[in-house]
């Protein structure tokens, strides 16, 4: 398998510049997610290293193969690319059957007959599809055809695995069951592999790394415990997964540790984050990290529960007091109507800037 290479790569639409001048390498046999909300540039990315649109400038490389340089005007055509490619509506042949999908990348690679059916019988094996291979696609369930997609892109052994939402078709229970089963298979194979989506869970749950994308450019890279533990600013933190902002006053820091008076003058003590701070800053932390008290105490506020609801192994509150309005999660109700929480300084993240002017 190969290492994926991207160099200042940038794609500009007119005068929008829909990828920003991007790098980032994918190790041989990593799995990397490109992570960002819609518009963000991430499925953008994913097909210029397809090769089905055109970068603008940068480089992109796969092995010892460059597979664009904008500034020798070389661009590889897909097909010569070695890429397998797998789209978010699985673009299957209606009128072939299952073997006949998978046949026809080989037919084009001029692959001989004997080996065609070798190497069908191994990728539908692969993604236990072998039962299969007579049906046509509208005889599938969209799980199945999902699996006969990754099927196709991998029965002529790519150097690259590229996955374009893949998952997104599938009912929430499915998506679950399918996310562990495409990660084992990629393990088992080794295949180096960019996956795209806008899940924050499904990203958490199945890469190596996480590149978090948004406006064109790459906001942080890391494995999935340190963008969810160690986000690199606010809209990462806000991003993966969830947290609640609360504007204050930087008075002291120390390079690990710091003193910030909220707005309503509680004085919080909290954590350094990534970033340079002064003057006016945000304080962050997960409305699973808080923790309801007993009574006042260092790090404690006063809150009044504004909204209860009930989601199954939690209960997530809506409650206000310093710093806002901000949502808490717990295992049991809260039946007060008034409670003490205390904010883990160790659980604590701060960033410069002001949450009511945006992250």
């Amino acid at each position: 398998m190969a290492e994926l290479i991207l160099e200042n790569l940038s794609i500009t639409y007119g005068g929008v510049k829909a990828v920003d001048d991007i790098s980032l390498t994918v190790a041989s046999g990593e799995f990397l997610t490109l992570l960002g909300p819609s518009g963000c540039g991430k499925s953008t990315t994913l097909f210029a290293i397809s090769g089905l649109n055109d970068a603008t400038s940068g480089c992109i490389r796969m092995g010892p193969s460059v597979l664009f340089d904008g500034a020798n005007k070389v661009s590889l055509e897909p097909e010569h690319r070695n890429i397998g490619l797998v789209f978010q509506s699985y673009a299957l042949w209606p009128h072939m059957t299952v073997a006949q999908n998978l046949a026809f990348p080989l037919r084009l690679r001029k692959v001989d007959r004997a080996e065609q059916v070798r190497r069908i019988e191994e990728a539908l094996s692969l993604v236990e599809m072998d039962s299969f291979a007579e049906r046509y696609p509208f005889e599938l369930s969209g799980g199945q055809q999902q699996r006969v997609a990754l099927a196709r892109a991998l029965v002529y052994r790519p150097g690259l695995l590229l996955l374009d939402e893949p998952l997104s078709n599938l009912d929430a229970k499915l998506r679950e069951r399918a996310r562990v089963w495409l990660r084992e298979l990629q393990e088992r194979l080794g295949v180096t592999t960019v996956y795209v989506t806008h899940d924050q869970a499904e990203a958490l749950a199945v890469s190596d790394r996480i590149a978090v994308m948004s406006g064109g450019k790459i906001r942080q890279i890391g494995t999935p415990h340190e963008i969810y533990e160690s986000p690199a600013d606010a809209f990462v933190a806000d991003f993966i997964g969830s947290s609640n902002f609360m504007d204050g006053t930087l008075l002291t820091h120390d390079g690990h540790w710091a003193s910030v008076r909220l707005d309503d003058g509680t004085v919080i003590r909290a954590g350094i984050g990534r970033e340079e701070l002064r003057d006016r800053v945000m304080l962050a932390v997960r409305p699973e990290r808080l923790e309801v008290a007993s009574g006042p105490g260092d790090n404690v506020v006063r809150v009044r529960v504004e909204a209860s609801s009930y989601l199954g192994s939690v209960y997530q509150h809506e409650v206000s007091g310093p710093g806002g309005r901000y949502r808490v999660q717990t295992s049991h109700r809260m039946e007060e109507q008034e409670v003490w929480l205390r904010i883990p300084p160790e659980a604590t993240m701060l960033f410069q800037g002001s949450a009511g002017a945006g992250k």
